[in-house]
């Protein structure tokens, strides 16, 4: 595996969204929409400041992506970064992939000076606890609430 870690560009959307259609069929709170993960990707796409996707490449093959987008935080005083549709491809699990791309993420949050990095991860996928535990992440005493627009 010859493993590089970098930003998506648009010849990587197709293999992004096979990603997200499986991570969305993860998670309870969402469902699979390939026009939707490619429009929402090359917004992100887009505006390279409100938010970044991030790739692990194993040559021209997309071995794990991370979605990471920028906020003001009022309580930090200011950026922060909300991780996002972090997953590896299941040819790559195991093996590091995730935790490459993860700590690759936050090195770069560093770097433009974000104060905090949040991430959202289902109550009950135990392993993604357990790997971002690992991580030193924390659980929070807020509690997610969400609101449909559409």
């Amino acid at each position: 595996m010859n493993l590089e870690i970098g930003f998506a560009t648009e010849d990587d959307l197709p293999q992004l969204a096979d990603l997200l259609a499986e991570l969305f069929t993860l998670e309870r709170d969402f469902s699979p929409d390939r026009s939707k993960q490619l429009c929402a990707l090359r917004l992100i796409l887009d505006r390279p400041d409100q938010g970044r996707l991030f790739v692990a490449r194993d040559g021209v093959k997309v071995a794990g992506m991370a979605n990471a987008q920028i906020s003001i935080s009022t309580a930090e005083g200011g950026r922060v970064l909300l991780l996002e549709d972090v997953i590896v491809n299941a040819d790559y699990r195991g093996r590091g992939v995730g935790r490459a791309l993860v700590e690759h993420v936050l090195a770069w949050a560093i770097l433009e000076d974000m104060l905090r990095v949040t991430l959202l991860a289902d109550c009950d996928n135990h392993a993604a606890l357990a790997f971002y535990g690992k991580l030193d992440f924390c659980r929070s005493n807020m509690l997610v609430l969400r609101k449909s627009l559409i």
